[in-house]
C-alpha cells in the first residue's frame, strides 16, 4: 500500500503543511498496513477504559471526564460504574472501572498524549505495574482500526482476559449491531471469537454482583450496590391537591411526622414532591414550589432517623432541583425527564446526584389524552421513548452510572397499558437495551402505589383503600425485575418486598 496516498491534501503555509505532514505520517507509518488512519481530516469513534483506587476515586473519573472533554473528546455514551478488586497486583485497594464511548478528531499518538497527560495532572506517576493508581485510562478502540506501535495497541491487547473491562466495554454496545464501526470492533475481536462471545467466556452477566465485580451507583457518600435487595421509597406529597393524600401534610409538624413514621417502618429513601403530578393538575411556579419544598427538606435532613437513608427530590423543574440539592437532596426525581424543563439535563449533569428518569408524554394537564394513549406494544414503545430521554441526559453529561429509570406507571396509561408494564418489564429493559446494554442496566423504579388503574381493576375508588392492590402490584413488579418501590404505605409493602427478595434470592440459589 502507498501510504502517501493517504496523507490528505492540506492547504497552508509551507511551515504548517510540512508539521501536519509529518503527524499524519508518523501516525500512518505506525499503524498496522491495512488500517492507515487519517488525522486531521475525520472524526472517528473511541472507546477509553476509566479506572482508579488511589484518592477519592469517583473524583478522579469527574475530572478525567471533564478534562477529556476540553482536550477535544466528545462524549457520547457512558458505561455504569463498577467496583472491582485489583487483578495481577492484588494487594492494593479496590478499584473503581468504567468507559467511554466518544468521538474526536485527535489522531491516535496524539489521543495518546491527551490522555497521558491527564493522568499525570491528576496525579499519576510512574510505578509498579498493574499497581495502585489515581487514575488509568486506556485506550481500547479507535474508529475501525487496528494500531499496533512501540507505544500504542489497538484494540487494547489485554481486553478479553479482563472482566472489568470486558463489563463496561460490553455496556457501551447494543444488543443489536448499530453500525459499522461497532461490526469492525466486533471483527477486530475475532481471535476471541466476538465481543458477545468473548463476554459469554468470561461468564457474561452471571458474575456481575460477585465480590470481584460489583455494578454500584454512587450517591451520597457511598457506592450503592441496589441488586442485593429491592429499595423503598416513601412518598411524602406537600402539596394540596395530590390524588391520594393532598392537603394531609401541609404543616411542618405534620410533614416530619410522616416522615418518622415511613422511615421507622423500613423506608430506604424519602421521596419529597411539592409539585401534583395528578391527572389534569395544574403546574405552580418554582417559587411556590420551593416555599412548600425547602422547610420540609431542611427539617427532614436533621432528623437522627434519616442518617444512612436517602432524600429524593421529585420535581421536573431544574431550579427547584438545583435548590434542593445544594441543602442536602441526594436525588433528583424527575417525572418528564426533562421534557418540561430544557435546563434540567444541564443542571443535573452540574450536581452529580442521581437522576430519576421517568417515562410520560405530554405533561400531567395533558397526560391521559387520547392521542398520548396510544401504542401499539406498550413495553417496546415506553423502552424506546425512556431510551431516547436518557440518551439525552447522558449528551448533556449525567453518565450511566447515575441514570435511574421508570417506566412511569399511571402516566400517559390506560389501565391495560400498566398491566401490561407490570407483566413485562423485562421487555423494557431489552428495548432499551438494543441501544444500549449500560442504560437498560440501570436501577428500574416502579410507582404503582394507589394508582386510579388498581381502582379500576378492584372497584376501589378511594386511593385510600388500594393499599392491597398496591401490594399485588409492587409484588409483580419485584418478581419481574425493578429495583425500587415508590409506595404511601411502607409497613405493608416492605413485608412484600421482603418476601419478593427472599424468593428472588431462592431463584438464583437454584441457577
Amino acid at each position: 500500500m502507498n501510504i502517501f496516498k493517504q496523507i490528505p491534501t492540506i492547504k497552508c503555509g509551507f511551515r504548517g503543511a510540512a508539521r501536519k505532514y509529518c503527524r499524519a505520517f508518523f501516525s500512518l507509518y505506525h499503524s498496522s498496513p491495512d488500517t492507515a488512519v487519517e488525522v486531521h481530516t475525520q472524526t472517528h469513534e473511541v472507546v477509553i477504559a476509566l479506572g482508579s483506587n488511589v484518592g477519592d476515586r469517583l473524583h478522579n473519573f469527574n475530572e478525567a471526564l471533564q478534562l477529556m472533554k476540553n482536550s477535544g473528546i466528545h462524549i457520547t455514551r457512558h458505561a455504569c460504574l463498577y467496583e472491582t478488586e485489583p487483578a495481577y497486583v492484588t494487594d492494593q485497594p479496590l478499584f473503581l472501572n468504567s468507559a467511554i464511548r466518544g468521538v474526536t478528531k485527535l489522531g491516535p499518538r496524539e489521543l495518546l498524549g491527551v490522555l497521558k497527560k491527564i493522568e499525570k495532572d491528576l496525579g499519576r506517576t510512574d510505578g509498579i505495574r498493574y499497581g495502585p493508581r489515581p487514575i488509568d485510562l486506556d485506550i481500547l478502540f479507535y474508529g475501525k482500526f487496528k494500531i499496533h506501535s512501540e507505544i500504542l495497541t489497538v484494540p487494547h491487547e489485554r481486553i478479553w482476559e479482563r472482566p472489568f473491562v470486558m463489563a463496561p466495554l460490553m455496556d457501551l454496545i447494543g444488543s443489536c449491531i448499530d453500525g459499522d464501526t461497532v461490526a469492525r470492533w466486533h471483527d477486530l475481536s475475532v481471535p476471541s471469537g466476538g465481543l458477545f462471545e468473548s463476554w459469554e467466556k468470561l461468564g457474561g452477566e452471571s458474575i456481575i454482583g460477585k465480590d470481584e465485580l460489583k455494578r454500584v451507583l454512587p450517591v451520597r457518600n457511598r457506592l450503592w450496590d441496589w441488586s442485593t435487595r429491592t429499595s423503598v421509597m416513601g412518598i411524602l406529597n406537600l402539596t394540596p391537591d395530590s390524588f391520594s393524600d393532598g392537603g394531609k401534610f401541609l404543616s411542618l409538624d405534620a410533614a416530619v411526622s410522616q416522615v418518622r413514621l415511613m422511615l421507622s417502618e423500613g423506608a430506604d429513601i424519602i421521596d419529597l414532591g411539592a409539585q401534583s403530578t395528578r391527572p389534569m393538575a395544574s403546574m405552580v411556579s418554582a417559587e411556590e414550589e420551593m416555599d412548600r419544598l425547602i422547610p420540609v427538606l431542611e427539617a427532614v435532613l436533621k432528623l437522627p432517623e434519616v442518617e444512612g437513608k436517602l432524600v429524593s427530590v421529585d420535581t421536573f423543574c431544574s431550579v427547584v432541583a438545583s435548590e434542593a440539592v445544594s441543602k442536602g437532596a441526594h436525588i433528583i426525581n424527575d417525572v418528564s425527564a426533562g421534557q418540561l424543563d430544557s435546563e434540567m439535563h444541564r443542571v443535573v449533569a452540574g450536581l452529580q446526584v442521581p437522576y430519576v428518569a421517568m417515562h410520560m408524554r405530554g405533561d400531567p394537564s395533558t397526560m391521559q389524552n387520547s392521542e398520548n394513549l396510544k401504542y401499539d406494544n406498550v413495553c417496546k414503545e415506553v423502552g424506546s421513548e425512556l431510551y431516547m430521554r436518557v440518551r439525552d441526559a447522558e449528551l448533556s453529561g449525567i453518565p450511566a452510572w447515575r441514570i435511574i429509570i421508570d417506566p412511569g406507571i399511571g402516566f400517559s396509561k390506560s389501565t391495560t397499558h400498566n398491566v401490561d408494564i407490570l407483566l413485562d418489564l423485562s421487555a423494557i429493559r431489552a428495548e432499551i437495551g438494543r441501544k444500549s446494554l449500560g442504560l437498560s442496566h440501570a436501577p428500574l423504579l416502579i410507582g404503582p402505589s394507589r394508582k386510579r388503574f388498581l381502582g379500576d381493576i378492584c372497584a376501589r375508588p378511594a386511593a385510600v383503600d388500594r393499599d392491597p392492590a398496591t401490594v399485588a402490584s409492587v409484588t409483580a413488579g419485584v418478581l419481574g425485575g425493578a429495583n425500587i418501590v415508590r409506595v404511601h404505605n411502607i409497613r405493608d409493602n416492605i413485608d412484600a418486598v421482603k418476601l419478593c427478595d427472599a424468593m428472588l434470592k431462592r431463584r438464583r440459589s437454584f441457577a
